[in-house]
């Protein structure tokens, strides 16, 4: 966090995690989730612990305190084992401290019952933006649903009952199988084959809201990694994936090769790109703040700022616009972000709505979300919630919102 760096990258360039084993590195990163997801909590813990606050320059001495006190009261590890370690990784870079190490975490017990404070675990600028969005329930519950463990939800190219028998997966009403004891994807049936890809079951609406595109051209939009490409080209469209990224595009066009599916790849930025000619259909999966995702990437929720919201929002502008020109007269254009900030959402939808640009909403329907009653929006945008579907493992969320461009 004091780096600014997301999660997953900061731990695949540490070379002590990459030569753990297999179990190690699993439990190396539920530790780690475990202290962000419920940071809130354990600072508060050691608050009224610490007799007093602990030197400013001795933040890793507070990481360490804030692993045990995750392994002690909500990961059931052995208090001989947790404190000793906590005191071992103190020895060189602060030996002062492992008295206090030991007889604060001596103190921390599990408390299965109780429940957090909502908004605890939250960051303060992001809570207040929930609560004046969707009120204090469902931000509440919105909190509650990232402090869980997300499943591993899989897209199929063909025959979802017959995977998700072979998964031992829940066919969801969307068409999305779902794992509900997640597991290394690598390892399971069908991933070398190209069966089936990663995806939460809410990233797969966007692209199904363009219904029948067989044949059909299809521009998507800062495409990479892929997933909603291979959505599209699995339905038969004929795929143009634009992103600027070269990286990502690499992993684009191995997740389409491992797939045995086919798109046109294009290194450009949105902005300026355009197609030789206009695209009966252009899905728009903006850059956001993703705050959407925090269930599955609780880091975001200490990384992001309000000013990522509106730099963010000016460039969703841009690329929305960018989105319609690329569109054939009637054409369909989908603005999708995994963001929970209204800012990136319907406010970027109004304010293309009362400018010149030539759109006019094209409402999403009840038949088209399954079982997503919730998520429909009286204008007939969507909006999905980390709560919504609590009870089958939640969802990442989204706004969604179909145009069509007259």
């Amino acid at each position: 966090m004091t780096r600014h760096q997301p999660f997953d990258t900061a731990l695949a360039g540490h070379r002590n995690f990459t030569i753990l084993s297999p179990r190690d590195r699993a439990f190396a990163r539920l530790l780690i989730v475990t202290v962000l997801r419920r940071l809130g909590e354990i600072d508060g813990r050691l608050d009224r612990l610490l007799r007093h606050p602990l030197p400013e320059k001795a933040g890793r001495a507070q990481n360490v305190l804030r692993l045990g006190v995750a392994q002690l009261a909500y990961l059931g590890t052995p208090p001989h084992a947790a404190v000793d370690t906590a005191v071992r990784l103190l020895e060189k870079s602060f030996p002062h401290l492992k008295g206090v190490t030991n007889a604060v975490l001596r103190k921390v017990a599990p408390d299965p019952a109780a429940e957090p404070p909502a908004g605890i675990n939250t960051p303060a600028w992001l809570w207040d933006s929930w609560l004046n969005a969707y009120g204090a329930a469902t931000a509440a519950a919105i909190a509650a649903a990232h402090l869980t463990e997300p499943p591993l939800d899989i897209s199929v190219a063909s025959n979802p009952e017959t995977w998700a028998e072979q998964l031992e997966a829940e066919l969801l009403p969307t068409g999305s199988l779902r794992r509900s004891a997640g597991g290394n994807p690598a390892l399971l049936p069908g991933f070398d084959e190209g069966a089936w890809w990663v995806q939460d079951a809410a990233a797969t609406l966007p692209a199904n809201l363009f219904g029948d595109v067989a044949g059909k051209s299809v521009v998507d939009l800062c495409a990479a990694p892929g997933g909603k490409t291979a959505q599209l080209a699995a339905a038969g469209a004929q795929v143009t994936a634009v992103d600027r990224s070269q990286q990502r595009l690499k992993r684009l066009g191995e997740n389409l090769q491992r797939l045995s599916l086919q798109a046109t790849v294009v290194e450009a930025d949105a902005i300026v790109w355009r197609p030789a000619t206009p695209a009966a259909a252009v899905l728009l999966d903006a850059p956001c703040t993703a705050t959407g995702t925090i269930r599955r990437h609780p880091d975001i929720a200490h990384l992001k700022t309000p000013d990522d919201v509106a730099r963010l929002s000016a460039l969703q502008d841009r690329l929305l616009r960018a989105a319609v020109s690329m569109a054939a007269p009637g054409g369909q254009i989908v603005y999708a972000t995994c963001s929970l900030q209204p800012e990136e959402g319907p406010d970027r939808i109004k304010a293309v709505l009362d400018d010149d640009t030539p759109v006019v909403l094209d409402p999403i329907t009840e038949r088209e979300a399954p079982a997503l009653d919730a998520a429909i929006q009286p204008d007939g945008t969507l909006r999905t919630l980390p709560c919504h579907w609590i009870e089958r493992g939640g969802l990442d969320g989204f706004f969604i919102a179909r145009l069509r461009r007259t």
